[in-house]
């Protein structure tokens, strides 16, 4: 089977969409291939229950189309789902091609078109068969996580308990009394720990490197305010308030970083722990903080690095995720790095040659997203 259009857009998560819904404005012809059953799959199939958006709802909205007012100001997953399906309906994006996962793209320099092989995935029900798909143009949107990572732990298979990723937890209720472990002190990792104590699961959670805990209103003010004030300004600031609200975190085992939360992001595509109840239940020894990573497991027997070890009944790993596209993506130098992540750094980020592009992977949320998705179809315009 042998496609044709000018655009060629792999990932069909908020960031495709952005980019499809984008381009279906602009009355340019576009296939959307991904691998999953569904689009926005990370949120339809691999979230957990409680999850919202963690920042306010015009900072994630995408590209010309606004939540409706009746949206709480931080949207609940299963309202975030229906305003992706209202997006994909109202800038009736299509095609997008399912089962698909992309083998290989190359850029053809005697057509001067880029050249996509992807197999139709016979596990989901495809079949099998390699299909080639050409177009001038290629976007890059597999988003930042795209396959789910799993640190190696000697003896984890040994581990008598659930061994879980975050993209596997929907809820703390099969867990009350139950010992459990999460590992990785993020947002997915402090929120999933919150839900599993207030199911009543004896919580414990590693906070392994330093970490900024900040409120959603402190996250708002901070966003306000980077528009007409330095970073480093608006990180003095954040500490301040996150030392005035939070306290001494040290003495719950968690160290404040010496870098200011923002820059933190802009650098390392770090982001700061946006607090939602977790915290309280630290200070109320609700859920115990392991400050040491994981040495090896034996049993249901777990041993850290610092030399301690305790019982668990479950362990959920909340370590992020890896992305592959420099599996597949040939013969770029410029854009990607192996890591998957842009070469070149904000604002100048998404744009590669040959018409390679790159949205949603500047580490700034679904708002950079839709940045990207303008910025891209606007260029891709000026060439047609």
């Amino acid at each position: 089977m042998e496609q044709e259009k000018a655009v060629i857009i792999v990932g069909a998560g908020p960031s495709g969409l952005a980019m499809a819904g984008c381009l279906s404005r602009l009355a340019i012809p576009y296939i959307v291939l991904e691998r999953e059953d569904c689009f926005a799959s990370m949120w339809k199939k691999y979230s957990y229950d409680r999850l919202h958006l963690h920042l306010q709802k015009q900072f994630c909205e995408l590209p010309h189309m606004p939540f409706p007012p009746s949206c709480p100001t931080y949207v609940p997953k299963n309202q975030f789902i229906q305003y992706l399906d209202d997006y994909v309906s109202r800038f009736k994006i299509s095609p997008i091609l399912y089962h698909r996962n992309v083998e290989s793209a190359n850029y053809d320099e005697a057509s001067e078109r880029w050249v996509v092989k992807a197999v139709t995935d016979s596990n989901t029900g495809g079949s099998g068969e390699m299909e080639e798909y050409f177009g001038r143009f290629l976007v890059v949107a597999t988003g930042e996580a795209t396959n789910p990572y799993t640190p190696e732990v000697q003896g984890l298979n040994t581990f008598a308990g659930d061994v879980l990723h975050s993209t596997q937890f929907k809820s703390g209720k099969g867990f009350r009394n139950k010992n459990v472990l999460v590992v990785g002190s993020g947002n997915s990792g402090m929120e999933i720990a919150l839900d599993l104590a207030n199911h009543g699961a004896k919580t414990s959670i590693i906070v392994r490197s330093p970490v900024h805990v900040l409120s959603r209103g402190m996250v708002y003010l901070a966003l306000v305010l980077l528009k007409h004030f330095s970073l480093n300004m608006v990180d003095s600031l954040m500490v301040l308030l996150s030392k005035l609200v939070f306290g001494d975190l040290t003495k719950y085992g968690i160290e404040r970083p010496t870098e200011g939360p923002f820059y933190m992001k802009v650098k390392y595509g770090k982001y700061p722990a946006i607090d939602v109840g977790t915290f309280k239940k630290i200070k109320s020894s609700e859920i115990q903080v392991l400050p040491a990573e994981i040495s090896s497991i034996r049993g249901s027997d777990v041993e850290l690095k610092n030399g301690k070890s305790y019982q668990f009944d479950a362990i959920v790993f909340c370590t992020g995720f890896k992305r592959s596209t420099n599996l597949w993506l040939k013969g770029d130098d410029y854009l990607l790095k192996d890591d998957g992540l842009p070469r070149q750094s904000f604002p100048n980020h998404w744009k590669g040659k040959n018409g390679l592009y790159c949205v949603g992977l500047s580490r700034r949320g679904i708002y950079g997203s839709s940045e990207d998705a303008q910025n891209i179809a606007n260029d891709i315009k000026s060439f047609l």
